[in-house]
């Protein structure tokens, strides 16, 4: 067998690997979650929509997907992963499981939290979502999911807390990303927090965060990394730039990447622009922080 042949098997081996390297699905509630106890629709998957990735529907038991890192390479880091979809649906892979196979490599414990989302009425819950666009009783509606989906974003915190040495991972390393409205999930940590779901760190991407969504900064509110682009066409640019404002005015540590182009749902898609190396930024940002080796 000759060395290119066996490099290409390696590569395959260590790629499946990385694939594969989700060991489990931990329901985040004993029993119905609190404030949803009447849902009884099933969670479901759609691969054929307007966003023209896997999406994932119809939440209503809450869970976190665990990615765990060899041990040669745990960094004792964790990063729950919040996925976005405007509260009716998830980008399980370019929000979730794509960030966490990025990250695993980097030595840390991933957990991809599916939350409670909307309740979709059609098998295809993208389009669902856009011919409801400005109306203002499906909006009423929506609004109801994002106080749940928050909750679940800080149980997840305290669940994985609570299991660090379960998982080898520091109880003082754990962190919170989400992008969209997995960003309101994820900035909404950084709130309101006590010492069981406190993030110690928060990555905000392309997130929903108006003002009305925001609370007091704390004395101790974690540092953050933002990413963005300024074309973002649902105008959320201006929301990372009011939290990186904010944090910086109270004289906490922040750091913003707002990209001239990117759109909004860039995650870890390859458009061949600089928005694609935002996961690299953030890599650097770990890294500076003593979050990653």
């Amino acid at each position: 067998m000759n060395k290119k042949k066996l490099l290409l098997i390696i590569l395959l081996v260590f790629g499946y690997s990385i694939l594969h390297a989700q060991q489990k699905v931990i329901q985040l509630y004993k029993g119905p979650a609190p404030g949803s106890e009447n849902w009884n629709w099933d969670e479901a998957v759609n691969d054929s929509n307007m966003f023209r990735t896997k999406v994932v529907y119809n939440v209503t038991h809450p869970s976190l997907t665990v990615f765990t890192p060899d041990a040669s390479v745990n960094s004792g880091t964790a990063v729950i992963i919040c996925p976005g979809g405007g509260f009716h649906t998830l980008s399980i892979n370019s929000e979730g499981n794509d960030v966490a196979a990025w990250l695993v490599r980097k030595g840390v414990t991933c957990f991809v939290l599916k939350y409670r989302l909307v309740h979709s009425l059609t098998n295809d819950p993208v389009k669902e979502m856009m011919s409801m666009m400005g109306n203002k009783d499906a909006q009423r509606r929506d609004s109801a999911a994002i106080p749940l989906a928050i909750a679940d974003g800080k149980t997840a915190i305290a669940y994985v807390r609570s299991h660090a040495t379960e998982y080898h991972i520091d109880a003082n390393k754990i962190g919170v990303i989400g992008f969209s409205a997995g960003g309101t999930v994820a900035a909404s940590a950084a709130y309101n927090y006590t010492s069981e779901t406190k993030p110690d760190f928060v990555a905000p991407v392309y997130a929903y965060m108006p003002a009305q969504l925001q609370a007091e900064i704390l004395p101790d509110a974690p540092p953050m990394f933002i990413a963005a682009a300024s074309d973002d066409q649902l105008g959320l640019a201006a929301h990372s730039i009011d939290i990186y404002t904010k944090w910086v005015a109270a004289k906490k540590s922040a750091e913003l990447h707002m990209y001239s182009k990117g759109g909004h749902g860039f995650g870890m898609r390859v458009q061949h622009l600089p928005s694609d190396t935002w996961i690299d930024r953030f890599g650097d940002w770990l890294k500076a922080n003593g979050y990653i080796k």
